[in-house]
């Protein structure tokens, strides 16, 4: 598999193994997103996220190479051989952070993600325009949601209500105009109309 790069966007998602929840509770989802912003924050800008009961998406910016130097040498991160390196041990750390945690609480064991994640690289703006809207859609199309305002486990309210952590969220509107404007993109867009426009293998 590809190593993650620096200064690069991806969609990057992954289901539960077998018939499993990632999620269960409210306090999964929150858990998560903190141990998210642990790990993913310092090494990438995060674009878009959803998290629903068996699967994510998540859509971020690798940072620079001169960026993750920079954290390396102010020992934010242990010493790896290469950035990529260390950018996957983040993911990989998220993973298995959220993992065991789940397994204590709810006295399970065994696999609680598919075994890689899965990645697509953003390769034009206008596939990153796509991206985020099918990532915000995704939760109605799903029927994990009624509405796309409903104030559930990802980004979209967010970025409405203008409150969020993990977002840079002025680049983000700005990325459509206003924000009436990114409200309206996604008022008629739907994630089922997004599907032939982004190719994903099936979560």
């Amino acid at each position: 598999m590809t190593p993650l790069q620096p200064d690069t966007f991806y969609h990057i998602y992954n289901r539960a193994n077998g018939r499993e929840n990632l999620f269960d509770e409210k306090q999964n989802y929150h858990f998560f997103l903190e141990k998210y912003k642990k790990y993913i924050s310092p090494i990438a800008e995060t674009w878009a996220y959803c998290l629903m009961p068996n699967h994510f998406h998540l859509l971020v910016e690798i940072r620079s190479e001169e960026e993750l130097k920079r954290r390396r040498r102010r020992k934010t991160f242990p010493k790896f051989q290469t950035l990529e390196k260390l950018v996957s041990r983040q993911f990989a750390n998220l993973f298995s952070s959220y993992t065991q945690a789940f397994h204590k609480l709810y006295q399970r064991t065994g696999s609680l993600f598919q075994k890689n994640f899965k990645r697509k690289e953003i390769d034009s703006g206008e596939y990153l325009t796509e991206a985020i809207l099918y990532i915000h859609t995704n939760p109605v199309h799903r029927g994990v949601t009624d509405t796309i305002d409903d104030r559930s486990h990802f980004s979209y309210p967010d970025v409405v209500y203008g409150k969020n952590e993990y977002i840079d969220l002025s680049a983000l509107i700005d990325r459509f105009g206003t924000k009436e404007q990114f409200v309206g993109c996604h008022k008629n867009k739907t994630a089922w109309e997004l599907g032939s426009e982004i190719t994903l293998e099936e979560v």
